[in-house]
């Protein structure tokens, strides 16, 4: 079984989430891939990734704002601060969430439902260059 690498660049520009979808299929297709299984990870322990509707943007202002409820960024709270108020709340909703997603491929194409889309969530405020690593397990 051969396995293939690659490692994508998400630029982000601070917290929210990042759809990064069409990157990964992009990579997919110049693949000579037919099935196998494609594992996606997230580099990071302040970012994390996710498979969710992206049809209405409505879905992903709520998972914000339902994370901002959960988690606040309220200094009182933690005694990891010293790299900043959203520090260790980003690292808390890392833990929530997944550091990797597992798709199956058929036909070299992601089989993702109708209204599904792979998602960078980054946890931080400031601009940040994320590392996702896309492993494919080619059958």
């Amino acid at each position: 079984m051969p396995i293939l690498s690659y490692r994508l660049e998400v630029s982000t520009s601070g917290k929210g989430l990042y759809e990064i979808t069409a990157s990964i299929a992009d990579w997919l297709g110049r693949q000579a891939a037919s099935s196998g299984l494609l594992t996606v990870f997230v580099q990071h322990t302040s970012a994390s990734l996710l498979i969710q509707e992206n049809a209405d943007p409505d879905v992903v202002h709520d998972i914000n704002a339902f994370f901002t409820r959960v988690v606040p960024e309220d200094s009182r709270f933690y005694r990891h601060t010293i790299e900043g108020n959203d520090d260790m709340p980003a690292h808390i909703r890392a833990a929530l969430t997944s550091t990797q997603v597992s798709i199956p491929v058929a036909q070299g194409r992601m089989e993702l439902g109708t209204w599904q889309g792979v998602y960078l969530f980054e946890h931080r405020n400031s601009p940040h260059r994320r590392g996702v690593l896309l492993h494919l397990i080619v059958e």
